[in-house]
């Protein structure tokens, strides 16, 4: 497998109303490559947004859903979504403010 760099760990991030209610909690959550690890992704969101600290990852697994048009059967893509949650004395992410 090839080595992935922290800039291709982070595809984008998840803006719903559940995760925006979680940033209080300061709970980000991020579609990320489906083969990366939580070490991956913690130094990935140290990394690219500055002074953050994270103190844990989650992660969930998708797989595509079933759809079918006319007899043709096929799936969506599969993706992978991490929720970091940073530590109390952290800075905030600043993409998500003003949204």
């Amino acid at each position: 497998m090839a080595d992935i760099k922290y800039y291709d760990v982070i595809l984008k991030p998840v803006i719903t109303e559940k995760s925006m209610n979680a940033m209080s909690e300061k709970k980000y959550t991020f579609l990320v490559q489906p083969s990366a690890n939580k070490v991956q992704i913690k130094e990935a969101v140290e990394k690219m947004f500055e002074g953050t600290k994270v103190k844990k990852v989650n992660t969930i697994n998708n797989d595509g859903k079933v759809k079918r048009r006319g007899n043709v059967f096929g799936r969506t893509a599969k993706y992978k979504k991490a929720i970091v949650q940073l530590t109390e004395d952290s800075k905030d992410i600043e993409i998500f403010q003003g949204l």
